[in-house]
């Protein structure tokens, strides 16, 4: 009789599972929460980054190493690599569509409640996905109950973890909250597999695919590479506080600048100097009096009186 053992490799795989799940999704809540401070294609980056952090590093990469320990008595299991890799990427999908619905659908219940059905549909398909890449000489089947109960904590979890990639600012909040995803994420793998048991007997052949070991040492060390480079980039990175203390110091910087050089009014409008009623006053010369410039009599101007254009007692202009 064959019997199933999900730690075959003792402790060893449920723990290292454990830590890349939450490592991955530390990362992706780095990344989700620089994308919260930019708009536009920083944002999208951003979020990519955390989609590939979260559903690949902390979704598959776990699934990948708990399978590792997976075993039945008697059997040979293989997997598909094709559906393997497509079960990789219909985790990253599937979380960076529930990172875009959050992330620019803000804090309604709407937009998260369906990113959290899309996303942990999404999950639970990719999981069942990658035990469909595993090819056995035994039948399996799995109980519906628990399928369905794997299923909802896949939504549980993916609403948490987008909560969270909209709230859990801070360093110790946000370890805290990879750490209770972490257990999210391991917790429905694990009942997802604990749904399978064993029928009957397949074929006595070998069956086709790939062997786990082949998986194990490309698997490493992809994952170390892709995990440091997602590190590399998140400690580059400006932090949330940097871009608003950035944002504030540019915002005082033009608010400075629009004081010192107002803007011409519009409307029309004139912000010149003000003018007496009465129409402008004419500009008088230092020195120099209404009745004292050229031109008044007196002052030797034109017009002024002279010795000889003094009236005479005989000229006719003088007489009243």
């Amino acid at each position: 009789m064959h019997h199933i053992n999900h730690f075959s490799q003792g402790l060893i795989t449920p723990l290292l599972g454990y830590a890349m799940s939450v490592v991955g999704s530390l990362l992706g809540l780095l990344f989700a929460a620089r994308a919260r401070s930019t708009e536009g294609a920083a944002r999208v980056r951003r979020l990519a980054g955390s989609a590939l952090a979260l559903g690949g590093t902390g979704i598959w990469v776990m699934h990948f190493i708990a399978m590792m320990g997976f075993s039945v008595s008697g059997a040979t299991i293989r997997y598909d690599v094709m559906l393997t890799a497509a079960s990789a990427v219909v985790a990253v999908v599937v979380v960076g569509a529930g990172l875009l619905l959050v992330s620019y659908g803000g804090t309604r219940p709407a937009p998260l409640l369906g990113g959290g059905l899309l996303t942990g549909c999404g999950v639970a398909s990719m999981h069942y996905l990658g035990m469909a890449a595993m090819n056995t000489t035994v039948r399996l089947s799995y109980d519906p109950v628990t399928v369905v109960l794997s299923v909802v904590i896949a939504v549980a979890a993916a609403t948490v973890a987008l909560w969270f990639s909209l709230r859990v600012r801070g360093r110790l909040l946000t370890l805290g909250a990879a750490l209770l995803m972490g257990v999210a994420v391991t917790g429905m793998h694990y009942t997802g597999m604990f749904a399978m048991s064993v029928t009957g007997t397949g074929s006595s052949e070998p069956p086709p695919g790939a062997a786990p070991i082949d998986f194990l040492v490309p698997l490493l060390v992809g994952i170390s590479l892709l995990t440091i480079g997602l590190l590399m980039a998140v400690m580059l990175s400006p932090s949330e506080k940097e871009l608003r203390s950035e944002a504030e110091l540019l915002a005082r910087i033009e608010r400075r600048r629009e004081q010192e050089d107002p803007p011409p009014a519009t409307g029309g409008r004139h912000r010149g100097p003000a003018v007496r009623h009465g129409g402008p006053q004419p500009q008088r010369r230092a020195g120099r009096t209404p009745a004292s410039g050229p031109g008044w009599p007196g002052n030797g101007g034109p017009g002024a009186a002279g010795p000889d254009d003094r009236p005479s007692l005989f000229d006719p202009r003088s007489r009243p």
